[in-house]
Formats: structure tokens, C-alpha cells, sequence
């Protein structure tokens, strides 16, 4: 039974002080002092935001501080002054060193003389992305979230809602978390599409829940990284008489390969839960089972913690876990997951969909393996968190790695090339001398592995294969020998581009045909899901406008799309970046004909196929290639997603796109519709007049945003002052004009307030004929 002495005891032992991150940034917002605060939970120093150093900066934006008049017995000292905002305001951050961050914001809405802060409507963004946004009298307390970062500015914005409403803060915590925290592996529950999900320690995790099962609170002084347990009783669903608490009175064994007191303090690990079952009922019908609310259509982490304390020898509990009903383990046996040790902690994480009553519910149970007398299940912790999987931070941060890592890097990578381009040609040659052995057992040898060996779920569960891509109705299936011959293997003289989803190589079939061939890697952020439903919507339509899919290939863990070949790549090449010196400047005559060209896809994406519409959710210019003539194909069709039906108005969904495109009102609300679109190819209008950009760190804190910036100026009706150096002189007043205004309407807060892509389509037809006209007469 629980015992609060003795976890006082443990809590005093197991509490120490934690190593200082390499970023530490603690602010106590809105104090008016220079002396440091010290906080009254944790015990760290928190400094006032009102002085800036070389490391740390307030942008000048009105901003102001009040302190609580009134403050509550027990209050942290972090809670009792705030800092306002009143317009866009930003906090700067120079992060030292790479890796995953833990960002906190404290929120204690407190009244003051001329100010209500539950009343306050504001949005909180880094890079751009929007985080989170405050409603009216929200209760929010603390927001964290877990944010892959490099080295270089990390630029927070807090934005009102409107003019008439203002935003807060009263503290925030920015610091390097360790970089074990998240492995790049997670089993997949619920998801028919794939058993693994990769490239979790690169996403964005915003945390829920963070629970102590069967111990009391756990407080920020007594975890590593100052988190903050609940304990719970609240969520647990089974009668406490058949859920029993435990304290476990002896050591902790902390070992390799598994669990780690920054993954969860010993308090977490020293308490748990476990089945009071003294027969009667089938054991199978008996389980623990906790219930939480998430909200709909979001993709969340669950991290389930364990640590047997409640066997007296080895291989004795068997269970299986469950989550949203779904089998996530079977047959658990932590003796054999800590390498046959007692009381030595472990950690599983599994990616799933809240279900459609938007909740997780999670239940440990008996294993059909266990004997009568050892029917019995555990569980120690339990942390949730929402996944925004979609977003990467690469195209916001700012790309400062040293030169000499660089090269190291790149060195690497070439030798790993040519390496195994060798064993291939090696290979190769074997097959045809033997004459023995199949083509698809040759390349077998060199297809890359899916497998996520060396992770827990590798050593929890055998990898589940998918089940093959179903026949597609227009897209043929190119074997992988063809699609190696195609590539010369892959050679590196073919490859012509890389992105999210892999390599890009030029290609050449058996017909002469030149393609373009986009090869997914294993850990990929763009998966198994993505590149299937790219083949499902490009299989089934067909436009000028859009980039025609001439096959895939899903043979020996490869994941391979053919696509005609776009001879000038992307539209982002000739607008900015590296790339942009090798081509010409387009003239704004051309500039306007590429936008018209990807208007006329995307119109036809949204009213043009016989299934409804259908949202790209992804425009942007890497996303529009040009051929040989400029003409503009919308590509890349992996996160696309049918729209609603004529008997709605939106369809509800996960929030995916891209930094600095999002359409902040799907971000909200998670309502998706063809508006979204129309927000994001208002970002790409002016990536096209300005050739910068969506989002750029590296910049003041006022142009981070390209949408926010550009806005700015065309409210003043000044739009010109940002155009292209290169396009001064060559645009017609009434051309630029017409184009500023068919941004702005796009770039409106509501989707109602934004124009169709048809309107947008008619608007720039109307801005090239004016452009085309004013040509016409500087020749008269």
C-alpha cells in the first residue's frame, strides 16, 4: 500500500541539483526590478525580460508590465507581474547549440488597475508557427512544448488578436533538453498505414498530460528537467479497490538502454498502480484503464513509463497494454526489456489518433501467457502530447553550422555513396556472370532497410510490413531493376534535388522518356501514408497545370514516385537561395504568367474533379516546378487531403503544412477547407514580387514573417518599397497594385474573408493584362 513517509524520504533523497543547460534562458516577464526572482516551486533564478543582453532581446514594440495588487497566499513570485503586449511584440533568442529545447510559457491571469488578463486574445508563434492561440477567458496556466532547434536566433512572437485586445506573459523558459529525450522511433497504434513512425526527435511535441500513476504530485524541484507530475486519480477510470497504489521502498536500477532519470525522476519510477484481483471474474475481462481528453483529429505521442516494483523474481508479469482499444503491446515482459533486472525502469512512446469522441483512453491488463496465481498488471507514468508532425523547422533556422562540420558531413555522405554504389555494381555483375539468381534478389541485397533496429520497438516487436499499395487506376507500377536503370543505381551524377521526403535523381526509361524519380528513404519525414496517398490522388487526375505521376515503385522497403521531368526545377530556385544565381531573372511579365499557371491547378484541385474538391495544404514555390517554356505544375502531392462535401462547410482534420505558409485560422480551429490553400499561395504572391522567404530568421524581427511584413507595407500602400531590387522600374503602378490587393484578400485572418482560387485566378489574369498593356505602350 502507499506509504507518504516513505516517499517524503525518497523525495528528499532523489532530489539534487540538475546540471545547467548549455541554453538557459529564464525570464520572469513584466518585472520591473533587475534583480533576479527567484521561483518559489523549483527553486531557479528567473531575470527580468526588462533587460536585454548580448544573448537575449525585447523588441520595441509597445509593450508594458503590471504587477498582481492582490496576490494570493502561495503565489509564485513568477506570477505576480506580467508582461503586455498590446501590438506583434518578440522576444529573441541566441541559441547556442543544436538540439531538442523545452519551451515554457507561465500564464497567470490576474487583475489588475487597467488590465483583466483572462480577457486577453492573443496568438504565440516561434519562427512564425503558430503555437497556440488564447480565446477569451481560456484558463491556461503553462504551455510547453518540445522544439527541435539549431544555432541562431529563436524568435517568439505574441500577437493580439485585434486592436482592441491585448496579449501576456509572466514568464518564459527556453533551455536545451538532453538529447536522448526522444528517440527517432515510435510504433504506430491504430494506423493501418505503418507500424513505425520516424523522425519523432525532429518534430514539434506540445505536452498534455504528465501523469505519476498511483504516487501524489511530483514538482518541478524534484525533476531533472522542472516538471511538474499530477497525480492520477482524476483520470483513472478502473474503482480504486481494484487498482492499487504501491511505493516501492528500495533502489531504482538506472541502467543502459533503458530508462534515464531525465526521461522521469525516481519518484515516478518508485510509485505505481497494479491489479487488485482476487478471482471470481475471468482474468482477461480485468484491466486498468485511464481516460483523457485531447481533442479531435490530432496525432499525439503517448509515452507510457514502467518499472517493475511489484514482482519478488524474474519473468513472472505478463500483460498486454492497450490504447484506445487498440492492441499496442502483447505479452510484456520487462524482465526481458531491462536485460533480466528488477525495479529497473523502461519507456515505450506509440503515435495515435485521439478516437472520434475526442479522447485516449490507455489499459494494462492480464497477458493470456500468465498462470492464476500471477495475474497482475503496472503501470508508473504516463505522458501525452500532441504531434504537430507535419511542420520541420529547417527552412526557419538559421543555417550557421561551421564549414569544417559541414565538409565532414558531406564527406560522409559521398564515401557512404560511393560505397554502396559499388556493392551494387558488384552485385550487379555477380547476377548476370551466375545467371542463378532473380533481378529482384540482386537488388534485394541493395534495397536500403526499413527496419528500426537498435530502438525499444525493435526490441519490443518484430517490424509489422505493410500490406502492398493496391492497383492504382492510371499510375503504372515500374519494377525497382527498371527504376535502377533508369538512375544508373542511383548514381549521384543523376541527382538533381533532395527534400523531406528524399532524393530527387533525372532519369531515363527504357522508351527515352526523361523523368524525374523521388526516392524516399528510410526515416523519412514524409512516410509510407504520405507517399500512397500521392499515387491515390495523382492516379486519378489529370491537368496541365498539375505534375503528371508516370509510375511508382513500393518493392524491397523502397518507396518510389516517377514523375515527368520539369526541366527548371522549382519556382523557389529562381526566386532566392543558392540555387537562384544559376538561373536568370524572371521578368515580372513571366513572374505573374507562373502564378496564373499554379492558380489554374490549384483551381482545378478545388473544383475541377468529379470526387469534390480536393486541399493540397502544402503551396509553396518548392511545391510549383517550371518546364522547359516557365510553365507552372503544382507537384507534391503527399499531404492532400479530400474536401468537404456540399453538405459542409469544412472538413476537421490534423493541422499539416509548412512554416510561414499555415493558414492560421485552420491552425485555430483544425477546419480545413480550400481557403487554406488560398492563405498559403497569398504567402507564395509575395515570395514572387519580393524573392524571399516565407520565413527567415536570420532577418529583423519585424521581416521574420514574410505575410506579416509584406501586409504592413500594403496597408500603407507602399507595397513597391519591397519588391525585388532586381524588378525596380519594370512594374506597371496599376500591375503592382492590383497584385498587392489579390494578397491581402488571400492573406485574410478568415477563410469567409478570402477570395476563391477562380476569383484569384481572374485577378491576375487582370494584373498580366495590365502589365502586358503598359509594355505595349513604352514601345509605341
Amino acid at each position: 500500500m502507499f506509504n507518504p513517509s516513505l516517499l517524503l524520504l525518497l523525495l528528499l533523497v532523489s532530489s539534487s541539483a540538475s546540471p545547467t543547460p548549455l541554453d538557459n534562458y529564464l525570464l520572469d516577464c513584466g518585472s520591473a526590478t533587475s534583480a533576479a526572482t527567484t521561483a518559489t516551486d523549483d527553486g531557479r533564478v528567473f531575470v527580468s525580460d526588462a533587460t536585454p543582453t548580448p544573448n537575449f532581446t525585447l523588441s520595441n514594440d509597445p509593450n508594458l508590465s503590471v504587477a498582481d495588487p492582490n496576490p494570493s497566499p502561495g503565489t509564485s513570485n513568477l506570477h505576480r507581474t506580467a508582461r503586455i503586449f498590446t501590438a506583434p511584440s518578440s522576444y529573441v533568442f541566441n541559441i547556442k547549440t543544436n538540439g531538442t529545447h523545452v519551451i515554457r510559457f507561465h500564464f497567470h491571469a490576474f487583475s489588475s488597475k487597467d488590465y483583466n488578463l483572462s480577457s486577453a486574445e492573443f496568438e504565440v508563434s516561434a519562427f512564425g508557427f503558430p503555437l497556440f492561440f488564447k480565446n477569451r477567458d481560456d484558463s491556461m496556466r503553462l504551455k510547453e512544448y518540445f522544439i527541435k532547434l539549431d544555432r541562431g536566433n529563436l524568435v517568439i512572437t505574441f500577437r493580439p488578436a485585434n486592436k482592441s485586445t491585448f496579449a501576456f506573459v509572466n514568464a518564459i523558459e527556453v533551455f536545451s533538453a538532453p538529447d536522448d529525450l526522444f528517440a527517432d522511433s515510435a510504433g504506430s497504434v491504430g494506423n493501418p498505414d505503418s507500424a513505425v513512425y520516424n523522425e519523432l526527435s525532429t518534430q514539434v511535441l506540445e505536452s498534455l498530460y504528465r501523469i505519476n500513476v498511483g504516487g501524489p504530485k511530483i514538482t518541478a524541484f524534484n525533476d531533472s528537467l522542472w516538471r511538474s507530475w499530477t497525480p492520477d486519480g482524476g483520470y483513472l477510470k478502473t474503482p480504486v479497490s481494484k487498482a492499487r497504489s504501491l511505493a516501492f521502498q528500495g533502489r531504482i536500477a538506472y541502467q543502459s538502454g533503458g530508462a534515464g532519470r531525465d526521461i522521469a525522476p525516481d519518484n515516478v519510477y518508485a510509485t505505481a498502480r497494479h491489479m487488485n484481483y482476487s478471482g471470481g471474474a475471468r482474468a482477461s475481462d480485468f484491466n486498468l484503464t485511464w481516460d483523457f481528453d485531447v481533442g479531435r483529429d490530432s496525432r499525439h505521442l503517448v509515452r507510457l513509463h514502467f518499472c517493475d516494483v511489484v514482482s519478488i523474481s524474474l519473468n513472472q508479469l505478463y500483460f498486454d497494454v492497450y490504447i484506445n482499444g487498440f492492441s499496442a503491446v502483447k505479452n510484456l515482459d520487462l524482465s526481458v526489456l531491462t536485460f533480466q533486472t528488477l525495479a529497473s525502469p523502461y519507456y515505450v512512446d506509440f503515435l495515435v489518433d485521439s478516437d472520434p469522441s475526442a479522447r485516449i483512453s490507455v489499459s494494462v491488463g492480464p497477458s493470456d501467457r500468465i498462470l492464476p496465481s500471477n495475474v497482475d498488471a503496472i503501470l508508473n507514468g504516463l505522458e501525452i502530447m500532441r504531434l504537430y508532425d507535419a511542420f520541420t523547422l529547417d527552412a526557419q533556422r538559421t543555417k550557421s553550422l561551421s564549414s569544417a562540420l559541414l565538409a565532414l558531413l558531406l564527406g560522409c555522405i559521398t564515401f557512404i555513396c560511393l560505397a554502396m554504389l559499388v556493392l551494387g555494381v558488384i552485385l550487379f555483375k555477380l547476377n548476370n556472370k551466375r545467371g542463378r539468381r532473380s533481378s529482384d534478389e540482386a537488388v534485394n541485397e541493395i534495397a536500403v532497410s526499413a527496419a528500426c533496429t537498435g530502438s525499444w520497438y525493435g526490441r519490443l516487436s518484430k517490424a509489422i510490413e505493410a500490406p502492398p499499395t493496391p492497383n492504382f487506376d492510371l499510375a503504372r507500377k515500374i519494377s525497382l531493376p527498371d527504376v535502377l536503370l533508369a538512375t544508373n543505381n542511383f548514381h549521384n551524377d543523376a541527382l538533381i534535388g533532395s527534400g523531406g521526403f528524399g532524393n530527387v535523381y533525372k532519369g531515363f526509361l527504357k522508351d527515352g522518356t526523361t523523368v524525374a524519380v523521388k526516392r524516399g528513404v528510410p526515416g523519412s519525414k514524409q512516410g509510407l501514408a504520405e507517399f500512397r496517398r500521392e499515387v491515390a490522388v495523382l492516379s486519378k487526375i489529370r491537368h496541365h497545370h498539375l505534375v503528371s505521376l508516370i509510375g511508382y515503385c513500393e518493392e524491397r522497403a523502397e518507396m518510389i514516385l516517377v514523375y515527368q521531368f520539369m526541366s527548371k526545377g522549382p519556382l523557389r530556385d529562381h526566386l532566392y537561395g543558392a540555387q537562384s544565381r544559376t538561373y536568370a531573372c524572371l521578368p515580372w511579365k513571366r513572374r505573374v504568367e507562373i502564378c496564373i499557371g499554379a492558380a489554374q491547378g490549384l483551381h482545378y484541385l478545388h473544383t475541377g474533379t468529379a470526387r469534390g474538391p480536393i486541399i493540397h495544404r502544402d503551396v509553396k514555390p518548392t511545391n510549383i516546378l517550371l518546364d522547359e517554356d516557365y510553365k507552372a505544375k503544382v507537384a507534391d502531392f503527399g499531404l492532400s487531403r479530400c474536401g468537404p462535401r456540399v453538405d459542409q462547410t469544412h472538413v476537421s482534420t490534423g493541422v499539416k503544412g509548412s512554416f510561414g505558409y499555415l493558414d492560421p485560422e485552420y491552425f485555430k480551429t483544425q477546419r480545413l477547407t480550400e481557403k487554406s490553400d488560398v492563405y498559403s499561395f497569398g504567402v507564395v504572391m509575395l515570395e514572387v514580387l519580393c524573392a524571399r522567404p516565407a520565413i527567415d530568421g536570420s532577418l529583423s524581427w519585424e521581416e521574420v514573417n514574410l505575410a506579416e511584413w509584406g501586409m504592413q507595407w500594403q496597408k500603407k500602400g507602399l507595397l513597391e518599397r519591397i519588391v525585388d531590387p532586381r524588378l525596380k522600374g519594370t512594374i506597371d503602378a496599376e500591375s503592382l497594385r492590383k497584385f498587392g490587393e489579390t494578397a491581402e484578400k488571400c492573406l485574410a485572418q478568415h477563410g469567409t474573408d478570402r477570395p476563391t482560387m477562380g476569383d484569384v485566378l481572374w485577378n491576375l489574369e487582370g494584373v498580366l493584362q495590365m502589365q502586358v498593356m503598359a509594355m505595349k505602350r513604352e514601345r509605341a
